[in-house]
């Protein structure tokens, strides 16, 4: 067998991807995502592509089910049990508003995921050094179990004790009591996820997890299954939020990791990229249906975080630093009180936007496009979708531009204008706030409509290059295809630098190893293949942020410090004389896969346009003639000037005047200003 296959579900489209190990040939097909039933979708793409999975070795899948499974509030019943007087750490949590409510006095947190009444406490107790106060009590476990289960309906528990990432053992027992009595009960343990101080965030993250597990639980077996019946035998692996893979088995005992695995397949793909361009630093800028999400490439990795956040849910997992916003080709246009606001609420898959003919009525950001004359309604996925132009351009006028008093095109071009707002301050976010100057970055652009803004979001930043990888709606797809085995293990410590007894240390570390060697070999990583990466996660004390510091096998003071100092004063500017304070100690196992090779293409002469369209230029602000080619007719070398449309049935590449394409030698567009390129 020597077929890769890669799919991707996202809030409108899922992603199919397949690569031939043999020949280095990748293709790629779309399929609407359904919602009512996220499998039929993916099965759908998969047809669409025509793979025979008796010949596909390796099954990769990035999903966002558990992640709508909280929005949407479809998860299993849960419950909680914790120690005696604090059923209530998870309904209190921390008290905070949300930053864009700071002002609002009407503002009220979404409703629970767990009610009070599915909340118990029980007899026994461990104090901040982990040693016992008061024994377990079974009996007291029983009757908390009986009260949830026979009593409130719960078919999923939480288990999550004070202080137990010190020493398990309360936890464990109290799940053994549990399957005894009700087998079929779903139980989820904080010290089976996190081994980390913060008794309120590892409650959430544990709730979490007991909430979305049922039903991904059944996602993963219906999948498996489904794939099974159609002749694949080979190798089943989804995607982590914080990059890499974890094989079906481990992903329904551990659904939280898999959150945000869409948009990490992207990340894993962009890093890899940048290596083999030598680009040291890169931006993401990935829009799909329903979302924008953009992340920071330094010196080839990730910028990565160990807190993620579902609503106002903290989630203590390993996560890139993703800056996300509703805003994508799916995100409604609307009037408030007349300002006109783009998303964040998303015409999704059903009904789509209007031009889709599936019922939507409110305009969108892809009805925009097409009115603009970005998008062919005839040519929309390669053919496959024809597109309703008139629908879109009568809701843009009757909703939004008789209201304004604008033009039809004027106010689809002022729903881009709020778009690119939008999109500003996000990648703002996370370069200039974080003391990077985005300038000497390269914006990769991808997801279906991330080629659509690129290069308006480059001019507007200062961006000098915007790369378009090949299949760019599909990009996170061929992502995935590059992702390690990974696996994540922590132990707090909680200590200062100066204080630490280092070889004390080296056990924690040693006992931490064993538990990633112990899962990767449980994922099929052959003994002694695997890599570990140390870390420790560090903070001047009396701050509240951290960094991660990788240290070697050796732990030597000195050089934590030093490298602490120059990451820290990298990030922010400047050092302090502070004691460093270690709060965990963290252990990576990555298994290696091999990767994905870049193609390369045919060299040609001057690039001739198939047609020429008119559209709106933003750079005149007028509509004007487009040059439109093909994607596939471009040959490495070419270069032609905006206003140019590049067409390759799933993307549209949007160059507006002032700026000029060149095509490397892999096929990637580089779009830059005009008179950088000549």
């Amino acid at each position: 067998m020597s077929i890769r296959l890669a799919v991707d579900i996202g809030g409108t489209f899922v992603d199919a991807m397949e690569l031939d190990t043999r020949t280095g040939q990748v293709r790629f097909r779309k399929a609407s995502t359904t919602p009512a039933n996220p499998a039929e979708g993916v099965l759908n793409a998969i047809a669409a592509l025509g793979t025979d999975l008796s010949e596909v070795e390796l099954f990769i899948h990035g999903t966002t089910l558990g992640l709508n499974a909280v929005l949407e509030r479809r998860g299993g019943n849960t419950g909680i049990i914790t120690n005696e007087g604090f059923r209530d750490i998870f309904l209190i949590g921390r008290g905070n508003v949300p930053a864009d409510h700071m002002y609002d006095f009407r503002y009220q947190r979404p409703e629970s995921l767990v009610q009070r009444r599915f909340t118990a406490g029980v007899t026994g107790r461990l104090d901040y050094k982990g040693n016992v106060v008061d024994e377990l009590s079974a009996e007291s476990v029983r009757e908390a179990a009986r009260e949830l289960v026979e009593n409130q309906g719960v078919t999923s528990i939480a288990i999550c004790f004070l202080h137990s990432f010190l020493d398990p053992t309360h936890e464990r027992e109290a799940a053994r009591i549990i399957r005894d009595a009700y087998p079929d009960v779903s139980l989820s343990l904080s010290t089976d996820i996190v081994r980390e101080y913060r008794e309120y965030e590892r409650t959430s993250t544990t709730v979490l997890e007991a909430y979305i597990r049922p039903i991904f639980e059944r996602y993963v077996d219906q999948l498996e299954s489904g794939l099974a019946a159609q002749g694949f035998a080979g190798r089943f692996l989804i995607m982590r939020s914080g990059g890499g893979s974890m094989t079906g088995a481990v992903a329904k005992t551990s659904p939280t990791h898999t959150v945000l695995s869409g948009p990490a397949g992207g990340i894993v793909g962009a890093a890899y990229l940048a290596g083999e361009l030598g680009r040291d630093n890169m931006l993401t800028f990935d829009i799909g249906g329903t979302s924008l999400d953009a992340c920071v490439i330094e010196k080839g990795s990730a910028v990565a975080a160990y807190e993620a956040q579902l609503e106002h849910f903290p989630l203590l997992i390993p996560t890139y630093d993703i800056r996300t916003i509703g805003a994508g080709g799916g995100s409604i246009a609307w009037l408030d009180r007349g300002l006109l606001k783009v998303g964040p609420q998303s015409a999704g898959a059903a009904p789509g936007p209007v031009c889709y003919g599936r019922g939507g009525t409110q305009p969108t950001v892809t009805d925009a496009a097409v009115v603009l004359g970005f998008v062919d309604p005839e040519r929309f996925l390669a053919g496959t979708m024809g597109l309703a132009d008139e629908a879109a351009r009568d809701a843009i006028r009757e909703q939004l531009a008789e209201p304004l008093g604008l033009s039809v095109p004027d106010a689809a071009a002022g729903i881009f204008d709020v778009l690119l707002a939008k999109t500003v301050g996000a990648v703002r976010q996370i370069t200039v706030e974080r003391g990077h100057d985005p300038r000497v970055f390269s914006l990769l652009a991808f997801g279906g409509a991330g080629p659509l803004l690129a290069p308006l979001l480059a001019r507007e930043m200062g961006i000098g290059e915007v790369l378009v990888p090949f299949a760019p709606s599909g990009f996170s797809a061929w992502g995935m295809l590059s992702a390690d085995i990974v696996n994540d293990f922590s132990r707090t410590v909680m200590t200062t630098l100066d204080d630490a007894d280092l070889a004390a240390i080296e056990p924690l570390f040693k006992e931490t190893e064993a538990e990633a060697v112990a899962s990767l070999s449980a994922q099929g990583v052959p003994a002694g293949e695997g890599v570990l990466e140390r870390q420790f996660e560090l903070r001047y004390l009396g701050q509240e942020h951290s960094l991660m510091v990788t240290v070697g096998s050796t732990l030597d003071a000195t050089a934590v410090r030093d490298a602490f100092n120059e990451l820290h004063h990298a990030r922010y500017g400047h050092t302090m004389s502070n004691p460093l304070q270690i709060l965990n100690l963290r252990v990576r196992g990555i298994g290696r896969t091999s990767r994905p090779s870049l193609p390369t293409i045919e060299a040609g002469g001057a690039a001739s346009p198939r047609t020429h369209r008119e559209a709106f230029d933003f750079g005149t602000r007028t509509i004007v003639p487009f040059a439109v080619y093909d994607r596939e007719d471009l040959r490495a070398g070419n270069t032609f000037p905006g206003p140019a449309l590049v067409d390759e049935g799933t993307s549209t590449t949007v160059v507006p005047s002032g700026q000029r394409v060149t095509v490397d030698e892999h096929g990637y567009l580089h779009v830059t200003l005009s008179e950088v390129a000549l």
